[in-house]
């Protein structure tokens, strides 16, 4: 039994018993990994997969036992490779970080930036899902740091951050009847009009659907795009009113747009950074947490995140507290 035997057995079951797209994910050919998954099943003394012909049909219970230990010892051995590296002070290695496409477009720039310029020989892997997929990324060790946004409580996967928190705000063309509109925009207001938001505010669940739930009202979500850009470049079409995220905003490109504060009745959001369950990260992923929320404390972030004691959560910023820290 060695370790690659190990590591092709958990992307077999994590293909969903794809020996192709397996092999293309561990970089081998077919026959490659075909030949060392008998190999381990013949060590072992017994099989890990039910077959119907050559396909791979399901796993089987003694499958499942081992699938959980090999996914352990895969865990520990990048955990030894990782604490060595650091121990090194070594400079280089593959970081791979899930993010949400708002996250990803406006404000881990500045930070990988600030990654490469203090680490150029680190290969960074940016992966851009929706909420569920970055967790989902995350929990099946695809990615080495997830960074994710919720309105209500805490993601669950592991060691949970909070980075800053955000608003929502409208934005309308310059001549659109609430564009000099005074004060915070109510609910009530907008419902009268269409909304242009992000493809989760049209399910019960977002905070944004609640929001106008609570007071008796439907919003009229007009249309859904999944990204900010999108969502900017149809309001300015006339679809509708933008609901975004106030990250989205740039003062110089999008100054063709007016930007109206929404009432408080729509939760504040929190940006959250979930790092892994007993997972050692390289020094060049504290570097980034550090670099988004400034707040955070090195020393103690990896203490948490080394399991040794517990994460006391410093006082955590708005966006637009951050965003004035970075424009210094």
């Amino acid at each position: 039994m060695t370790l690659t035997q190990l590591k092709y057995l958990v992307a077999i079951a994590d293909a969903g018993l794809n020996i192709t797209l397996a092999a293309e994910r561990v970089h081998a050919t077919q026959p490659g990994l075909s030949k060392q998954l008998k190999l381990l099943e013949s060590g072992l003394g017994f099989l890990l997969f039910a077959r119907r012909g050559k396909s791979l049909e399901s796993i089987t219970p003694a499958g499942q036992g081992v699938l959980g230990h090999a996914r352990r010892i895969l865990l520990e051995a990048n955990n030894i490779r990782a604490y060595a590296a650091n121990e090194r002070s070594e400079s280089s290695g593959k970081f791979v970080l899930v993010t949400t496409p708002t996250q990803a477009r406006y404000v881990l720039p500045y930070s990988v930036s600030q990654l490469k310029s203090r680490f150029p020989n680190v290969s960074v892997h940016l992966l851009s899902s929706n909420e569920q997929e970055v967790l989902r990324r995350l929990n099946s060790e695809q990615a080495d740091l997830a960074i994710i946004s919720t309105s209500g409580a805490k993601p669950n996967g592991g060691l949970v951050i909070p980075l800053y928190h955000w608003r929502r705000v409208a934005v309308v063309p310059k001549t659109h009847p609430l564009a000099n509109r005074r004060g915070k925009l109510d609910l009530q207001t907008l419902a009268d009009y269409a909304l242009i938001s992000y493809e989760s505010s049209d399910t019960a669940e977002s905070s944004v659907y609640r929001s106008f739930q609570a007071q008796g009202l439907t919003p009229n979500i007009a249309m859904t795009a999944p990204e900010s850009d999108l969502i900017k470049t149809y309001a300015r079409a006339g679809l509708g009113i933008g609901i975004l995220a106030e990250m989205a905003l740039d003062a110089r490109l999008d100054s063709d747009l007016s930007v109206l504060e929404l009432a408080d009745v729509i939760p504040t959001c929190t940006c959250w950074a979930v790092v892994p369950q007993d997972r050692v990260l390289r020094i060049y992923v504290l570097d980034l947490l550090c670099d988004i929320a400034p707040q955070l404390d090195r020393i103690d972030l990896q203490r948490a995140i080394s399991g040794n004691e517990s994460y006391n959560t410093p006082r955590t910023p708005t966006w637009l507290e951050l965003s004035q820290t970075f424009s210094l």
